[in-house]
């Protein structure tokens, strides 16, 4: 038989899609490992097949990596489900996760990949929240969404569910802990199907993989990965949450958090993260004026987002772009893009919104403080009180303040000594 040279043929983008998984996906291999071997071999064929030889010479013998067909398996469940698999070098894999050391090799998208591309921030908080935590958290997620953030969170109950219902219709991103099909806790079914009308939901789990007490911190790294910075609204001492501020701190990116009432154990967390150094905030405002890079990707000059510069890479229902595999454009390209992208997402802002920016340092517009800073309302609601206690409700329907206004209100006076809460949500002049 005759033998001819033949030039090599570059794998096609499923068969490097086979590779990516089975490489994530073979044992003892984890997104660090695999980054590194990535870096050493060049692709993910060449560091499958390196595999074997490393793990013999750790001392493990007859290691088999991932077997193709599991990996076409998941191929298979992941586009059953309506999910989209975007790997690391892909172009519309979210910058700010890209670069922590960790970050997922692959995830898995359903929804609307355009959530992805736009300035992200998390609000996160206790399952057994209180009402005056889920207002905190309805009325922060609402008023970001309007100014153009993705808020993030991990569809678990509590302050997470509040937060994806309050920015719904701009469109919010559920980080999950199971595969992308396997919808924690069930209760939130309709929530997360509703949430892929606008937005998505994301998991680095194959699909079917039920979610485990382990993976909960690997998601929560990705909701921190995912964001300019995190807000937790309402956490206990040892909590979830305290994890993800950890995580988000070691991914140098800020960290705020909603003040509580001393003897409220649900607002322990957040109290110590204050103590510790976190910024204090207590609404939408507070937040945009803490986190400068969020203020870039909002209100900048030239319209950029501060750290997604991938232009997207999908429509409005999420159609790839055709460039799986390829790595970011230029700095050039790049900057053309956002420019683009940044004049349109100004045009889309509310006009009562674009009116209440003032500079409240050059270059760097802030939308002006409103209800914590109304001097009438405050009146109003110490005039309601007495040193005897009166409920929160009753006091939104004497006052005829809504109660997203009322909460940092509340916080405020109570910050000043003017006030004091009690056990069931009953307040009292001080």
């Amino acid at each position: 038989m005759f033998s001819f040279n033949t030039p090599h043929t570059p794998p096609t983008a499923k068969d490097d899609d086979l590779a990516f998984i089975r490489l994530i996906r073979s044992r003892r291999v984890g997104p660090a490992t695999f980054h590194r071997m990535m870096e050493e071999h060049g692709n993910a064929a060449d560091a499958l097949a390196a595999l074997p030889d490393m793990a013999r010479h750790a001392g493990v013998e007859d290691y088999q990596p991932c077997p193709a067909g599991v990996a076409a398996a998941e191929l298979k469940a992941g586009r059953k489900s309506g999910a989209r698999l975007i790997r690391c070098d892909a172009h519309d894999y979210p910058p700010l996760l890209r670069a922590i050391p960790d970050a997922p090799p692959l995830i898995w998208v359903k929804g609307n990949l355009s959530a992805l591309s736009r300035p992200k921030l998390a609000v996160i908080g206790a399952r057994n929240a209180s009402s005056l935590g889920l207002r905190m958290a309805r009325g922060i997620s609402a008023a970001l969404a309007e100014m153009g953030v993705a808020v993030t969170s991990g569809l678990a109950r509590g302050i997470d569910s509040a937060a994806h219902e309050a920015s719904l219709r701009h469109g919010t991103i559920a980080v999950m802990a199971g595969g992308i099909d396997m919808i924690y806790p069930a209760e939130n079914r309709i929530l997360a199907a509703t949430i892929c009308d606008r937005g998505c939901l994301i998991s680095e789990q194959p699909p079917g993989m039920e979610p485990v007490a382990r993976h909960f911190p690997l998601r929560n790294r990705i909701i921190s990965g995912l964001s300019h910075a995190v807000v937790v609204v309402e956490a206990a001492a040892k909590s979830g949450s305290l994890i993800t501020a950890r995580d988000a701190l070691d991914q140098g990116r800020e960290v705020l958090a909603v003040p509580g009432h001393p003897v409220d154990g649900r607002a322990g967390g957040c109290n110590q993260l204050i103590r510790d150094g976190a910024t204090l905030v207590r609404n939408a405002e507070d937040v945009i004026e803490a986190v400068e890079t969020l203020q870039a990707a909002l209100f900048g000059e030239d319209g950029r987002d501060g750290g997604d510069q991938s232009g997207g890479g999908a429509g409005p229902q999420g159609e790839p772009d055709g460039r799986q595999g390829q790595m970011p454009p230029t700095d050039a390209a790049a900057r053309s893009a956002d420019t683009a992208r940044g004049e349109r997402g100004a045009a889309a802002l509310p006009a009562r919104l674009a009116q209440k920016i003032t500079p409240a340092r050059p270059g760097l517009p802030l939308p002006h403080r409103g209800a914590s800073h109304d001097p009438q309302a405050e009146r109003r609601i110490l005039a309601r009180l007495s040193p005897s206690p009166t409920d929160e409700n009753t006091l939104i329907r004497e006052t005829g303040i809504t109660a997203e206004t009322l909460a940092p209100l509340l916080i405020k006076l109570e910050l000043e000594g003017r006030l004091s809460r009690m056990a069931g949500g009953q307040i009292s002049l001080v």
